[in-house]
């Protein structure tokens, strides 16, 4: 039954239908099912393809922006619809020309916030210049830190991201920083594409990523091994030594990016030589530049596995080794639960379907 509400106005009273002011929910108890009022997504350039993916799980549509250089070259921004009000959400890649997708990234922030957003997410699948995140010789920047400042100066309430190069990257920021991890896609697509995935042993190509392997390993339950690089003087060519055991198994090796492919195309040889029957590499952020594709090419992958994080059309057309595993859905459940008050804990180990 509607409740009347006697509400002033000036010197005379309205009578105000409070149904209408209740949001609708359905049987599971969600609120606005089937539509998301209040929110606006833009994509930037670096990655419209993923933009789009995300939306149309969210059931939207892309909000109109139009982005163009000037003569100089000075990047120019126009967002071409109302945004007051409005939860906004902006999805923008570090990838590609990564300078000025920054730049584009930071303007469409700053645009939004001065247009009255009442909140603006940058989604930014791929972190630009995380490899950057600490001083570790003389004078070195922490780049990372100033990309934070940045983002924050110029606007932003709230920060999603996936599988940061360095976790301590979230202490940069002064406001809340949501970083998903691809692992629970990851364990998918082992489990639905290696057949022989129990008699596997997952590999870290450095010391650094022992975490994320002994992670997959305990899902998977099974084992995990290393790749230690040893450098002997400052200019000789490091040696690798791998502590395990990966003879007549499946060496699945799994790091957080590759750039030019030349750390884990040793590593696959090394893996092969010590008696592995396949080698598989599976990694967040597919970069690949410089001789990456024909490294992989030339290398002992059964199968190279990147996230659709960083655009992949154009290496999967050179490469026939590369994999792409889609993981717009989390990114989608990100941004409704964020929108909702929801919690995101529950992507950290699961995939949305």
């Amino acid at each position: 039954m509607p409740l009347l509400l006697s509400v002033p106005v000036g010197d005379a009273r309205c009578i105000v239908n409070t149904t209408s002011l209740v949001p609708t929910r359905t049987k599971d108890g969600d609120k606005n099912s089937g539509r998301m009022p209040n929110i606006k997504v833009f994509s930037g350039t670096s990655h419209p393809d993923l933009a789009q993916r995300i939306v149309d799980r969210l059931g939207i549509d892309v909000g109109k922006v139009v982005t163009k250089k000037f003569s100089n070259l000075e990047t120019c921004v126009e967002i071409g619809e109302s945004v007051r009000g409005e939860d906004v959400y902006i999805i923008q890649s570090g990838s590609g020309e990564v300078n000025d997708n920054l730049m584009e990234l930071l303007i469409m922030i700053n645009a939004c916030k001065i247009a009255s957003a009442s909140r603006v997410t940058a989604v930014i699948p791929c972190f630009p210049y995380a490899r950057q995140d600490k001083k570790d010789k003389s004078r070195a920047p922490i780049s990372a830190k100033l990309v934070a400042n940045m983002l924050s100066v110029a606007g932003a309430d709230h920060i999603i991201t996936m599988d940061l190069h360095a976790s301590q990257i979230q202490g940069f920021f002064d406001i809340p920083v949501d970083n998903l991890f691809a692992e629970p896609a990851v364990l998918k697509w082992i489990k639905e594409n290696i057949p022989e995935w129990r008699n596997s042993i997952i590999v870290s190509p450095d010391a650094g990523g022992a975490k994320r392997v002994t992670s997959i390993a305990d899902r998977l339950n099974v084992e995990f091994a290393l790749i230690h690089k040893e450098r002997k003087k400052a200019n000789e060519v490091a040696s690798m030594v791998l502590v395990g055991d990966v003879k007549e198994r499946i060496a699945i090796l799994v790091d957080d990016m590759a750039d030019t492919c030349g750390t884990i195309c040793h590593a696959a040889e090394k893996l092969t030589e010590a008696g592995a029957t396949k080698v598989y590499a599976i990694l967040t952020h597919g970069i690949f530049s410089g001789p990456a594709i024909s490294r992989i090419n030339n290398a002992c992958f059964e199968a190279v596995v990147v996230t659709n994080t960083i655009p992949q059309d154009g290496h999967m057309k050179e490469c026939p080794k590369i994999r792409c595993i889609d993981v717009s859905m989390m990114f989608a459940e990100a941004v409704r639960r964020t929108h909702n008050g929801e919690s995101v804990s529950y992507l950290f180990s699961n995939v949305p379907y």
